[in-house]
């Protein structure tokens, strides 16, 4: 049998086989963040036939300051529970699970877009965003984003997503809080790399105590900035330790802030390779990912327990059709 087509079972997480479709921003939602027709039909297109395993849904904003970009997804308040049902039983019905995954940009949006001030860990503009110098969080502000998280993961599991993943890649604001070079906090959500974790692992152990012991949880990792000063491997790999003891369940290896000028296929897989060698929970990676052979490679070399095909699939929605049926002869 091909690794690709392999099944894996784990924390209450059955997956037909190891490619999965990973967060992708649509621009499909209406401008209070719902789910539209339009985000429906595309989730259905893609997860027809069932030859993905798991789909991970687009960030979507916990709270309306948080909010990235005009028709985002929205999990920030009960008037969208209607549209994630139904597109959670879109996409089952197709035979594939669902993954909600849940953000705060940050310091990377506008007054223009939120209606608000950005926030970020500190009062440094973003890397990837430039524009306006954000307004630094107060532990108040912190403790409330904290409360916005674990009620955004509430309203995926009660939607019947199959999990929810907190994202903290691509420079939002928990990436921001990872990183050094946004995160110059002196108190404890500053400093080492233990200390730019604690808000993430706050949000863990909200989301943990209030959807049980049983429910997934995966968490979006920029592993590294690719600049001096920024996040590094090692820091990587020390959080990537403290997620699986908070209690995440699967790791979604990514970039940071500048983690998308790596040439080839698979070119976040090294990083992927050097964290799965330091936990237990299963790996995903992703990056530029579009021949079947290279996510094969992938696989057979341990560098990663799971493969997310992006933009290969957003091009060709019958990519993992003839990928399994090429694996399958």
């Amino acid at each position: 049998m091909s690794y690709l087509i392999k099944p894996l079972e784990t924390y209450n997480l059955s997956l037909k086989n190891r490619l999965v479709m990973p967060p992708m921003a649509t621009a499909k939602a209406d401008d209070e963040g719902r789910i539209t027709e339009d985000i429906i039909n595309y989730y259905d297109e893609k997860s027809k036939g069932g030859y993905i395993s798991l789909i991970i849904i687009e960030h979507s904003f916990v709270s309306p300051e948080g909010k990235a970009s005009d028709r985002q997804m929205s999990v920030a308040n009960d008037s969208v529970m209607d549209g994630l049902r139904k597109l959670a039983d879109t996409i089952h019905k197709n035979g594939t699970k669902a993954v909600m995954q849940i953000s705060h940009a940050g310091s990377a949006t506008t007054r223009e877009i939120t209606g608000y001030d950005p926030v970020a860990p500190s009062a440094v503009p973003n890397p990837r965003k430039g524009g306006a110098i954000p307004v630094e969080l107060t532990k108040v502000q912190i403790k409330n984003i904290v409360q916005k998280y674990k009620e955004a993961a509430i309203r995926v599991k009660e939607a019947g997503f199959d999990g929810v993943e907190i994202h903290s890649a691509h420079g939002y604001l928990l990436n921001q809080f990872l990183s050094p070079l946004t995160n110059k906090r002196a108190d404890e959500y500053g400093g080492d790399i233990y200390g730019r974790i604690r808000i993430h692992l706050e949000i863990i152990k909200e989301i943990r105590s209030a959807l049980g012991n049983s429910y997934p949880i995966f968490l979006r990792l920029g592993a590294t900035d690719k600049k001096e000063g920024g996040t590094t491997i090692e820091d990587s790999i020390k959080a990537s330790i403290e997620f699986e003891k908070a209690g995440v369940n699967i790791l979604d290896i990514s970039g940071g802030f500048c983690g998308f000028d790596f040439p080839g296929e698979g070119y976040f897989a090294p990083l992927s390779a050097d964290i799965k060698k330091a936990v237990n929970i299963p790996v995903m990676v992703t990056g530029g990912i579009k021949d079947v052979q290279a996510a094969e490679s992938i696989l057979k070399e341990g560098k990663a327990d799971l493969i997310g095909v992006g933009r290969a699939i957003l091009h060709d929605s019958n990519w993992a059709k003839k990928a399994i049926e090429e694996l399958s002869c």
